[in-house]
This record gives C-alpha cells, structure tokens and sequence, in this order.
C-alpha cells in the first residue's frame, strides 16, 4: 500500500514511520467503519531479530519474521484463517501474490481499490458527523396533557 498510494509513497520518501503510521491511522479508522477484521502486514524480512504482533486501536498489526517476506506470510494466514466460515480479502497490487492468495481461497483487492473504499468511508463519516442528529422523540413528547396528569396522578398513588 505504501508504495501504491501517493499520499504515503511520498511520506515514505521522508520518512517510512511516518507513512506506517498513517496507513495505520487510514485502517484503523476503516475497520472501525466498516466492521471488518483488518490484519495489517509489514515486511521486515530484511531486519535482523524482527517479528512481532501488536494492537493498535484494534487493528493487527504484523510484523514479518527475519527472513519471511510479507508475501509467505500473508499465505500462511489465508491457509490458517481458510476453513473458518470468514471472508478473506487480500489486498495487494502484487498480481503474483494475488493469483496465490485466491488460490488459497482467498479473495483478492488491489491497492486501489481499498484506496477507494477507504476513502469512501471517510466520506460517509464526514457526511454521518456534519449532519445534525435528529431529535430523538420521547414518550414524554407523544402524550397528551390528561394523560400526564393521570399517569403523574397514578406515580403519586393518588387515583
């Protein structure tokens, strides 16, 4: 995704954190949209002694092993997740991969277009937020005067 999306190739040529963090930022806040399971993959196959998983605002983040590229390890969990009853999306524009990974059962997502999904959904919670909430009506709103008066009547055991 780094080096699919603009916004993020061109942090990424300041500074890689940076882009990790925003695309972090940008899943997390669509996980949280669209209720989806977002399990997000970092190659570090190259760093020495790295590896990990961790929790950020409820998004899985991965961190492939020394000498396991991002690729094998998206394979491993398609094959492990597979047989669950889940939808498995696999989003990369490596079209290698994506041959494998619906191979695997998986379906596939190009980088575009979970950049456009994205974005949608920001979109729709721009809109959901910037819109007013309606009045949440109350039964209080719904009677009548009489009726008030007798149900207060009724609370003070006055009938």
């Amino acid at each position: 995704m780094i080096g699919a999306w603009s916004e993020l190739r061109q942090l990424a040529d300041n500074n890689l954190e940076d882009a990790r963090d925003r695309l972090v930022e940008l899943l997390a806040n669509y996980q949280g949209f669209s209720g989806k399971r977002i399990i997000l993959i970092f190659d570090a196959h190259q760093v020495p002694g790295a590896g990990g998983k961790y929790k950020q605002s409820r998004l899985e983040i991965l961190y492939t092993k020394e000498k396991e590229t991002a690729d094998e390890c998206i394979e491993r969990l398609v094959g492990q997740l597979r047989g669950r009853r889940v939808v498995i999306q696999v989003a990369t524009s490596d079209m290698a991969e994506q041959h494998v990974a619906f191979g695997k059962g998986a379906l596939r997502l190009s980088a575009r277009e979970l950049l456009i999904a994205v974005k949608e959904g920001e979109q729709i919670m721009r809109k959901q937020l910037s819109e007013p909430r309606p009045r949440q009506s109350s039964l209080d709103a719904s009677l009548t005067e009489d009726m008030k008066k007798l149900l207060e009547k009724w609370r003070r055991g006055q009938w």
